[in-house]
């Protein structure tokens, strides 16, 4: 069997050389990188994925905590974006995902035994209640542990610029002229809540009066529910001018809405969405929207918790922010009635 020692002394390394190489540590050049990589592949050199744990008292072996409440999977863009994102730079560290729940097989354990039974080294909630006592007790264990969108004291968290975000969107919108601007939100999370605040912000800085009717709740990824809160405010005596939606696929049920009305995208009506996703920017127009960057919140968030993990002595729990940026689309016209 090939050994570590034996591509060392091909490549003229050191053994230390060879395994931050495979690991995919960034103090090794990357022409050295290649070399070892070249040389393992022709050796037929196959980790020791146990010999490895035994010497480094890690499993290499990542959980991630998924809990999708509305049942859409890894078909909501946002999510397996960030996802991929995550485990590619996981990877190139030299660490594997296993996925974690509370019910395997006839089993009922909570995420913190299903992460302790798995033997990972850390694990990311990617998505989740937060609310739940059952994340709360694997948030607060004794594992390193990273969160998305939402942040706990003394915990590492990754968190899309959501307030900014939307109040950049909103300035956008009322520079093209809009003064009538209404905003159907998602359900009651801490990206509403900073969503929300963002809008607020927004509109107070530019002394912008809302009325109450035009700011409704709707749910996250669920077209039928915005179809309906875009029937509402289509109803309005005095409807906005444009209308901002939850997320780009929870627009698909406003846009029925406003075609059922007969009313033209952007000539009749303004709207807008937040996410960025492929999709929306398909469509003849494009939507206007705001784009977050999912690929770097995967990415910071493994870098975080590859951090945590292989230096607990000194690394500190962290809050990064990943903003975002303005899609102009074209589907917010340049208004100039009243």
């Amino acid at each position: 069997m090939v050994s570590m020692k034996d591509i060392a002394q091909k490549c003229g390394v050191s053994v230390a050389t060879v395994s931050k190489s495979l690991n995919g540590h960034q103090d090794i050049s990357e022409a050295t990188r290649n070399r070892v990589f070249v040389a393992a592949k022709e050796m037929g050199y196959t980790a020791n994925s146990a010999a490895r744990a035994l010497k480094t008292n890690r499993t290499y072996n990542i959980g991630v905590l998924f809990i999708d409440l509305q049942n859409h999977g890894f078909m909501h863009e946002y999510f397996a974006a960030t996802l991929n994102s995550f485990r590619i730079e996981l990877e190139q560290w030299g660490y594997d995902i296993a996925f974690i729940n509370s019910n395997m097989g006839h089993r009922n354990d909570s995420y913190l035994q299903h992460a302790l039974y798995r033997g990972v080294d850390g694990v990311a909630v990617i998505c989740a209640d937060y609310q739940d006592p059952l994340v709360q007790e694997l948030v607060f264990s004794d594992l390193p542990v990273v969160t998305l969108d939402h942040a706990f004291n003394n915990r590492s968290a990754v968190l899309s610029d959501n307030m900014n975000g939307m109040e950049s969107l909103v300035r956008y919108i009322y520079s093209r002229g809009h003064r009538r601007i209404a905003y159907i939100h998602g359900n009651a999370t801490a990206v509403t809540e900073n969503r929300l605040r963002g809008f607020y912000r927004a509109c107070e800085a530019l002394r912008l009066k809302i009325p109450d009717e035009y700011v409704v709740a709707s749910t996250y990824h669920d077209p039928v529910s915005c179809y309906h809160a875009t029937r509402h405010l289509l109803s309005l005596q005095s409807r906005p001018t444009c209308i901002l939606f939850p997320d780009d696929y929870t627009w698909l049920g406003g846009l029925n809405a406003i075609r059922e009305e007969n009313l033209s995208i952007p000539d009749d009506i303004s709207v807008a969405g937040y996410d960025g996703m492929h999709l929306s920017q398909a469509l003849n127009p494009p939507l206007t929207t705001w784009h977050q960057n999912c690929e770097e919140l995967g990415r910071k968030a493994a870098a975080i918790l590859i951090e945590r993990i292989e230096h607990p002595r000194t690394a500190a729990p962290v809050h990064a922010v990943v903003s975002g940026r303005l899609l102009e689309g074209g589907t917010v016209k340049r208004f100039t009635g009243v």
